[in-house]
Formats: structure tokens, sequence, C-alpha cells
């Protein structure tokens, strides 16, 4: 391709400029655009696919639902993984905002697990707090964040320009005015004018090398280089916590997590080649991650996920749901190797090293209202310095800064053309040296020193080496040769990934301490010292282009934690005195000429799904897709359906219905996902109960089990029309039966099914009458407590807690702790909880004694509602010495509890 002239331009102007168009950043236009602005979206990929919602999120980690947890306890729990250094302002917006972002959230069609009752099922996967909330259908969130960003009032005030991509945010008398960057697809060079400009580009992901080697086999979205931090770095903007990186958990020679957020509460835990339980830390930190490496290097490692435990049922769910969402080759990997989930448990390993806020501590540098330290510049996401902020806090701080941008209407200045000139030179060089050195190969280079001299553990040594090396490659990476615009996008995401190693390699040497577990340990200094780093570590560019750092004083706490002292108020920041910067530059190489560009071949498609796809960008009423679903090509009336779901127009649940009766399985099952999708959307009316109830008498069982579920979470079904589904002939119809029984409370109709032949639908009786917690469920308990199903009996005994187990059934359950089945025994533990004192402290404290750590871990939680009693403190005191980690942590826990 030719190199445009800097003036040979496409000139764009806004008054919110929104870079990225992921989680934050579409959240952001979203909230600019209703705030009256009128915003441009740039996204290097498309919005409908970009960013790390592209294949959907499993669950929420930090959930704070009233009821469940408090933003105290989440601010102070945050505040420990991040041994204190946290800006607790920011943390707290997520706290206190997070629960209104879910609804809003499910306003827009995003559905979070619930329990028969409509309650949100939050769970707890790590001892301390109760934030995870499930997201079995999390495929779709992206999908649902595009629908809304289509719809016309957002549509008439957001642009979106996918393909393009921002090198450089433009300053002008120290304020954020726009951006300039490049169309990714045709090379033409782009500059925007804006009053406000929101950084949203996620994480660093692409920083460390996997273990693979490949490029684009990392743990976070491959296509997050660090453009962000790199932009706000030349734009003057500080970042902070450079030196925290964010390592993983992920299964072994496949970088994606191993998912414990999502098996935990289906009953899978991280053991040691042994089998235990070994981390004891208590929440998500670097700290964690140190007590996960110490494991995988020991004797004792590697370490595994285990599932094989589970049953079949419960393994079907959990495939279900990690090989659909997030990283739905999860199941083609464990496949090539011949693996199952009921044969083998998860080998899991560590990550690369990257720069993730909403992971651990490292970002730019934000206020509680998401503005950087330039006027006019925000950031958002992963790419914000707001700890373990995750994706409702990448939500809230999308929401924040759009609505605080917004504010800047009409304030567009004149753009440095200097600033301009420098940005077309850092994108076109490549095309200069067409026979240069790949970017491949470059960036190979660059990022396996990154592994050698920059990821834990860290020394002076090997850091003063990687400051050197970074700086010298500098100009290798000026010299690397481009003939494509897509070769040209790659050689400029090398430049951010080099400016990120630097800004690491430089933080770590700074910060003369080590902390945060894995995420920063120096081995040549192995101690924390709160003294002289109770400090955030900032870092910025100055005038003469060094790095500047500069020790932030940890603000008061709004939430006190005593483990921590920070600085009095008022101390003020420390700019610490760069080292010289040290420079390279590669000699010139002649160029060649490009290569002719490759001629495009067209692939056919019908007609009809052309037509849908071009439909669905403008907002079409039911009435205007509902012919597609009377296309005789199968294909059609199932891209019609997705259309519906993507535009999700008043009367779809109508149109959809209708679709549950088509001929063809695959159009019925579509209607049916659909329908579940989009159930927090429906109008729950008459109307829509009268369009969905024809399905109930259909052949195809899937569809009538999830009109049950969608009927069961719109209110819409009654106890007759669950009560009558319990003589289906499918076991799934049942098992929403017995669901939507549970919701109405109606304990006798779920005892109908106590003899279902279904052991599934006899375990979710049993479930939903603990649930209920009716006293006159004892008798039914009392029959599925003989059930010749040991997980039926186990199941039943849980039960037990939510009756208050009475007599006799406690001695049941007492007598149950010797069943030779583990999974019963577990089950009685937890049933004894709501049992007498008189009955209860003396079984459960021997049950510590039981050969399988669940036991063990399910007798120690349920010891500690009888901390008062003697009997019960010796045993918890005991039990700290127990081998399996979690029984230690709870056994603690309770004598806490006691004191």
């Amino acid at each position: 391709m030719e190199i445009p002239a800097v003036a040979d331009r496409r000139e764009l102007s806004c008054d919110v400029l929104v870079i990225g168009g992921g989680t934050a950043g579409t959240m952001a236009a979203i909230t600019a655009a209703e705030h009256g602005a009128s915003v441009l979206l740039l996204e290097k990929a498309h919005v409908r696919h970009s960013g790390a919602l592209a294949m959907g999120m499993d669950g929420v980690n930090n959930a704070v639902i009233p009821g469940k947890a408090t933003p105290e306890d989440y601010v102070a729990e945050i505040t420990r993984a991040n041994d204190g250094i946290v800006n607790q302002r920011t943390v707290h917006q997520t706290a206190t905002r997070g629960f209104a972002m879910v609804k809003r959230l499910e306003r827009y069609g995003v559905k979070f697990e619930k329990d028969e009752h409509g309650e949100y099922a939050v769970r707890r996967v790590h001892r301390s707090g109760s934030y995870v909330l499930p997201m079995p259908e999390g495929k779709d969130v992206k999908k649902v964040l595009y629908r809304v960003l289509r719809q016309r009032s957002i549509r008439e005030k957001v642009r979106i320009e996918n393909r393009v991509m921002p090198v450089r945010v433009l300053t002008s008398g120290g304020r954020a005015v726009g951006a300039v960057g490049f169309d990714t697809r045709s090379g033409e060079f782009v500059t925007v004018s804006a009053g406000a400009v929101i950084l949203a580009t996620g994480a660093s992901g692409r920083l460390g090398l996997p273990a693979s080697g490949y490029l684009y086999g990392t743990y976070e979205n491959p296509t997050n280089a660090g453009d962000g931090h790199a932009m706000a770095y030349h734009a003057g903007a500080e970042l902070s916590g450079i030196e925290c990186f964010q390592i993983n958990p992920l299964i072994k020679d496949y970088n994606g997590p191993a998912c414990a957020y999502v098996a935990n509460p289906f009953g899978g835990y991280q053991v040691n080649a042994a089998g235990t339980r070994f981390v004891d830390c208590d929440y998500w930190s670097g700290q964690m991650m140190a007590e996960v490496k110490r494991e995988i290097d020991s004797a004792r490692g590697p370490i595994y996920l285990k599932l094989t435990h589970l049953p079949d049922e419960t393994l079907t769910a959990l495939e279900g749901i990690l090989h659909t969402t997030e990283r739905p080759t999860r199941g083609t990997f464990h496949a090539g190797r011949g693996h199952d989930y009921r044969t083998h448990d998860v080998e899991m390993h560590i990550s690369e090293i990257g720069l993730c806020g909403g992971h651990s501590a490292s970002g730019v540098w934000v206020d509680e209202h998401a503005r950087t330290t330039v006027p006019g510049l925000y950031a958002a996401g992963d790419l914000a310095c707001v700890p373990h902020n995750y994706m409702i806090g990448a939500f809230v701080f999308g929401d924040l800064a759009g609505a605080h941008a917004s504010a800047h209407l009409g304030e567009a200045a004149a753009l440095p053309e200097d600033q301009i000139r420098a940005a077309h030179e850092l994108v076109y060089r490549p095309l200069r040296n067409p026979g240069g050195p790949p970017q491949p190969q470059v960036e190979y280079k660059l990022r396996r020193f990154v592994n050698d001299y920059v990821a834990p553990p860290k020394s002076r040594a090997k850091l003063d080496i990687a400051v050197e090396t970074f700086a010298r490659m500098e100009g290798e990476i000026a010299g690397m040769g481009a003939r494509t615009p897509h070769e040209l996008m790659r050689c400029v995401e090398v430049t951010f990934i080099r400016d990120c190693a630097e800004m690491a390699a430089r933080s770590s040497l700074t910060r003369t301490e080590s902390r945060w577990g894995l995420y920063h340990d120096r081995a040549d200094l192995p101690e924390r010292d709160d003294a002289a780093w109770m400090y955030h570590l900032n870092l910025r560019r100055r005038d003469d282009g060094a790095m500047e750092f500069v020790k932030r004083p940890v603000a008061p706490y709004l939430v006190p934690v005593e483990e921590f002292t920070v600085p009095e108020p008022g101390a003020e920041p420390v700019v610490l005195t760069p080292p010289p910067a040290v420079s390279f530059t590669a000699p010139a190489a002649p160029a060649r000429a490009a290569r002719p560009a490759r001629p495009a071949r067209a692939i056919g498609r019908s007609p009809g799904l052309l037509e849908l796809q071009e439909l669905a960008e403008t907002g079409p009423s039911v009435d205007a897709i509902v012919p597609y679903l009377a296309d005789p090509d199968p294909k059609v009336r199932r891209a019609a359906v997705a259309t519906l779901t993507e535009v999700a127009p008043d009367g779809a649940a109508g149109a959809l219905a209708t679709a549950l009766a088509d001929a063809h399985g695959s159009v019925r099952r579509a209607a049916a996902t659909a329908l579940r999708e989009l159930v927090e959307v429906l109008p729950a009316t008459p109307a829509v109960r009268d369009d969905l109830a024809p399905a109930l008498r259909g052949e195809d069982a899937l569809v009538r089990a999830a009109v049950l579920d969608v009927l069961r979470a719109l209110r819409l079904g009654s106890p007759a029309v669950f009560g009558d589904a319990l003589g289906d002939a499918d076991h799934r119809v049942r098992l929403q039966a017995v669901r939507g029984l549970v919701a109405h409370d109606a304990a006798g109709d779920v005892a109908r099914a106590v003899d279902d032949a279904s052991r599934e639908v006899r375990v979710a009786v049993a479930h939903g009458l603990g649930t209920i917690g009716d006293p006159a469920a004892a008798g039914t308990l009392g029959a599925l407590i003989e059930d010749g199903d040991d997980l039926v009996r186990a199941a039943a005994f849980e039960a037990l807690a939510g009756i208050g187990c009475p007599h006799p059934l406690d001695l049941a359950a007492v007598g149950a702790l010797h069943d030779p089945a583990w999974q019963v025994r577990t089950g009685a533990a937890r049933g004894l909880a709501a049992a007498s004192a008189d009955v209860a402290p003396g079984p459960l404290a021997k049950a510590l004694d039981d050969p399988h750590l669940d036991v063990r871990k399910a007798a120690v939680i349920s010891l500690a509602a009888f901390h008062d009693v003697p009997e019960v403190r010796n045993a918890l005191s005991r039990a700290q010495d127990d081998p399996d980690a979690d029984v230690r942590a709870y056994a603690r826990r309770g004598l806490t509890t006691a004191r």
C-alpha cells in the first residue's frame, strides 16, 4: 500500500471519544449518549464481538448483593488482597454501584443465576465473602450490549467506527483533545477531535510469552496489547502499580482459565498430586498465586482442578457452561487429549505475566470518577488502576466515565499538528522497509525477554538487563517491515508491548521490596517494607521523554482495616529522580517494493441470510422479521430467530413462541434458547403466557423444559401447570416442574415426585424441600434418606438443615456420619448444622477424623454453629493442624467466632 500524506486524512469530531468497544467502552458510550453527548466509538476490531466479553462471561466475581454482602466488607476484602495499597474511594464505587449495575444489565437482558424464588444465587468460592454470581448462560453478554448500542435512541447519538485503531491521544494545553489512528483494513489515516477521551482498551495481556510459545495463546484477550497503557503514558497521564503483575491459574498447555469460579460451586476444588487442598490464603490475591506456584514447584506438584468425584449430571452441567462460554475451544482441547472430566482431573499451571487492574492492581491512575491526571482524559475497565475490579467494576467505571465525560459538550479544540505528524510516522514507517524483520519474530524476541528478565521472581540484576534490552529494542522495532494495513496494526502493537515492558521493568526496579505475593516478588529484597513503601508507585512521562516516578501516599481509608496503617493525611507525593534514559537507534534499511495485494474472493451466501444481517443493523420491527420465520430454508429461519434475539423488538416473545413449533428441531431449540436468553426483557403478561402454553403440549422435550423455565422466571406459571408437568415422560421437563413448584413454596406438590424414576429429579426434590423449609416435609425427607441412591440420600440429609433437622431425623443424620459413601457423610454433616446442641457437637467433632476431606470440611463448618460448646472449641483447635487447607481455614474462622 502507499503511504498517505499527513494532510490526506479522514477527520472526525464528537463530544466524547471512546477508544475500545469492549466491556467498559460499550457502557461508557451508552451512558454518554444517554447524557446527551455525541459519541464516537472507535474499535480496532468489531464492536459486535470485541473485548474480553467476546465469548461471554461465566460469572461475576465481585457482586455485592444486599443481604449477601456489604460494601464495607467488600472494600475491606479488596484492601487486604492488595496489601493495604488501594484508593478505597475507587473500590467503594464498585461496591456501592455494583448492584444497581447488575439490575441495569438485567434490564438489558443479561441473565444472572437465581434460585427458584428469584433471589440471586450468590456463591462463596473463596473462604472470605460471598461475591460470586454465576452466569450459566453468560455467553451472550456482548450480544446483549451490542443490541443496546443499536437501539434507535442510542444509535442516534453513538457513531461506531469499526476497524479503526487509535495509536495516540492528542493533547493541547495539557488537555486531551482527540486521538489519531488509522483504518486497519484500508490503511487510511484518521484524526478525531473530541471534547473528552475515554480509554477502555483492556488489559496488557500480550506482555509475557505463554509457556506454549504462541504469540496469541494468552490468558487475556490477545488483541489487548497494552494499547491504552501506552497511549495514556505518551499523553502524560500517570500509571500506577505497574510492578504489580497479573498472574492467573490456568489449564496446563491451554491458556484458558481453570474456571474455579464456575467449578467450585458445583463441588470442584484445587488439589495437589496427593489429592489435598493446599491453598491457605482466604481471598484472591498474589499471595494465593504464590502458594499455587510453590505447590507446583514442590514435590507435591503438579496441581489439579478435581472434578472426577462429581456425578455425571453435575459434570454435564459444567460442560454446558465451560465449553460454550469464554473459552469454547476448551472441550475440543480436552477431547484432543482423550480426557474427560469423568476420568481425568484437569492439570493446572500459572499464566504468563500481564498488566490488569481487573485481576490485580495495575493500570492508568484514576479517581472515583474515572478521571486520569490529564484533564479531559478518562480510563475504565481492566486498563484502569481500580484493584480487582472484574467485569462489574468495568461496567461501573465505564458508566462513571461516560457520565462525567459527557459534561464536556462543545469543548473540542484545535488538534496539534506536531503530534499528528509523529503518530503518522509511528504508523507508516514499516511500509518504508517492507523487507525488514517481520512483526512475529520481533514480538517473540521482545516477549521472550519479558519472561527471562521481568517475570517473578525478580532481581535487580535481571531487571537492569531488561531495561537496557527494551531500550535497545526500540531501535530494532523501528526497523520492522510491513506491507498491509493489518501488518501495520501488528507492528504498532509491538511498540505498545515494548512500552509496557519498559514500564514494568523500571517500576519493578523502583519498588525496593516484595509485596502482593507472586505479583511483585523480589528475590533480592524478599521482605515487605511498609515504612518505606506503604505508597502507590506511579509513573509518568516527562516533557524530555524520561520516565519519572512518584510515590503517592495511600489516601485515608473509608473503611478501616486493622492490619494496615496508612500515612497521615496531608502527606505530599514524592517525586523520585529518574535514571538516565538509554536510547538506541537502528540504521535505516533500504526500502523494497511492496507486494501486490491479492484479489479478494466473494463467498456465496443465501440472500435471506444476507438480508437478515443487513436488517439487524436497522433496528427492525417484529413484523419485518416474521416473514423469514416462514422461509423454506431452516438456516434462514434460525437466522431469523437469531435476529429476533439480537434486536429484541416489541412482540418478540410471540414470534419466538411460534418458532417453538417449527418442523426443524434446530429452529425449535434456537427459539427455546432465545426465550431463555431474553427472559429478563420479556414482558410478564398473560399474552406471553398464552403464546407459550401450546408448546407445553409439543413433542420436543427440550422445548417443553425451556417453556417451563421461562414461565417460572416470569412468574407466569401456576402450581397447576408445574404440577401437571411432573407427569411428563422426560426427566428434564420434570426437573423444571420441580423448580417451578419450589418457586411457589408448594412443598406438598414437590413431594409428589419423591419416587420419580430419575435420580436427578429426586435430588432436586430433596434440595427443593430444604429450600422451602417447611417442617411438614420431614416425612418426605425421611423417605428420601432411605433412598437406594447415595446422591439422593446425601441431598436429603443436607436438606435437613433447611427444616431444622428435627428429631428423630437428627439421629438418622448422626448414624449417616458412618455411611460407606463419603457423599452421604458430607450431607449428614451439613444437615446437623441445624440440629440441637445436645445431639450434633460430639458426632461432628468425631467426623473431623473422617478420611475424606469433604466430610471434614462439612463438619468443621457445621461446628461453627456450636462455637460456645467447650468440646467444639477443643475440636476446632485440633482441626487447625488438619492436612487439608480448607479444614484448617474454617477451623480458624470457627475459633474466631467463638472468641
